[in-house]
């Protein structure tokens, strides 16, 4: 399995206070496995997607948030024509998390069917 499988496989898990924020070069060695995704000068990971359409942006964006409610861990999203632009960090660590990571990976699989 890839690092992206694997990420994807896992399950987001409760986590409060910053002892869980993951340091740069952890964020550094998960994000090689997300091809596209960045993490900007604020510290949030994040990746744009295109779509053909603004019904199929909508589509993503209602089957993105079904995956959200079942890891309970859920992403800021920008919506526009043909593109939604997908935002990850944790509050409650203050920074990014693992979960970050791996609802990134499975927003990827999602892209991809």
């Amino acid at each position: 399995m890839s690092g992206e499988q694997d990420l994807a496989a896992e399950h987001c898990r409760p986590l409060r206070g910053t002892q869980h924020a993951i340091d740069p070069t952890q964020a550094a060695a998960l994000l090689a496995h997300l091809p596209g995704w960045q993490i900007d000068a604020t510290g949030v990971l994040r990746k744009e997607f295109g779509f053909s359409s603004y019904t199929a942006a909508i589509l993503f964006v209602n089957v993105l948030a079904g995956l959200a409610e079942r890891e309970n861990h859920h992403p800021d999203l920008e919506v526009g024509y043909g593109r939604v632009l997908v935002r990850y960090s944790t509050h409650d660590v203050g920074g990014l998390s693992r979960n970050d990571f791996v609802c990134a990976a499975k927003v990827e699989a999602l892209a991809r069917i």
